[in-house]
This record gives C-alpha cells, sequence and structure tokens, in this order.
C-alpha cells in the first residue's frame, strides 16, 4: 500500500472523530453546549474536503476515475465507522454535565 493511501487513511480516521472530540465548532467557536446537528454538519463539511484531497492525490498520480454513488454511499459509510470511536467516548462514556 503506498504512503499516501495510509495517511490518508490516518486523516480520515482522525477528521471522522474530530467533531466528538471538541466543544468548538469548526475548531473555532466555543460554545457552551455543541449539539449533535453542529457535529453531523461538521462530520459532512470534513468527509467532503477529504473527498477533495483524495481527489486532488489521485489525479497527481494517474487520471481521474468517474464514480458512481456506489463509491459515494460506501466511502461515507466508512467514514461514518471510523466516527464511531468518537461517537461512542462522547455520548456513552463521559459523564453527564461534564
Amino acid at each position: 500500500m503506498e504512503v499516501s493511501v495510509i495517511v490518508l487513511l490516518l486523516l480520515a480516521f482522525v477528521a471522522a472523530n474530530l467533531p466528538f472530540m471538541t466543544r468548538r465548532v469548526a475548531g473555532v467557536w466555543r460554545v457552551a453546549n455543541k449539539h449533535f446537528g453542529w457535529q453531523l454538519l461538521e462530520l459532512v463539511a470534513l468527509y467532503l474536503l477529504l473527498g477533495v484531497l483524495a481527489r486532488l492525490l489521485e489525479g497527481r498520480y494517474s487520471p481521474v476515475h468517474v464514480q458512481k454513488w456506489q463509491f459515494y454511499v460506501t466511502t461515507l459509510s466508512l467514514f461514518l465507522v471510523f466516527a464511531f470511536p468518537g461517537f461512542i467516548g462522547h455520548y456513552f462514556w463521559k459523564k453527564r454535565g461534564i
């Protein structure tokens, strides 16, 4: 496996868990109670950002292949699986009120 693919997968794992690890919206605005809507919006934004990065990396090495909807559903599902540890840590392991 090429190094850029491994780095992209590690970056995807970190990005998928990032919305659940901080109380800041987009890493900038601190809010008292960051609800699930903000976290979902951040997940979608980070998924799209990583998709653009992956497309740029693919374009550097070979012609970019046209993908259909099945590819995007699969990669979004993988991204959500990557987000599972952060979700569990945020909603089930943290004590209420902290």
